[in-house]
């Protein structure tokens, strides 16, 4: 089990690999993005808030997910929105 730095939502996560690699609502507007993250309670993935659209923040915000994770090659974090930390890493 990944190690909190202050996340009291880990027991939260249900899943950790994605279904897709792209932003759904980016390429249904026909816009690009900069990095993408997944959800850790539903999967949904959105880009990140260095895209033009914040999708992943969006999400957050919509449904009160929690739990994010990078799904960029080489990056393994988990950020919580809630308490605002970086809060763990997922390694394959």
């Amino acid at each position: 089990m990944p190690q909190a730095n202050g996340c009291s939502h880990l027991s939260q996560i249900k899943l950790t690999h994605p279904s897709v690699h792209v932003c759904r609502q980016c390429v249904e507007r026909g816009d690009t993005w900069v990095h993408l993250r997944m959800c850790l309670e539903c999967g949904n993935v959105g880009c990140c808030d260095s895209s033009k659209n914040k999708h992943a923040t969006r999400h957050y915000k919509a449904s009160k997910h929690p739990l994010i994770r990078s799904i960029e090659p080489g990056e393994a974090w988990v950020w919580c929105y809630a308490d605002e930390v970086m809060a763990a890493e997922l390694r394959d």
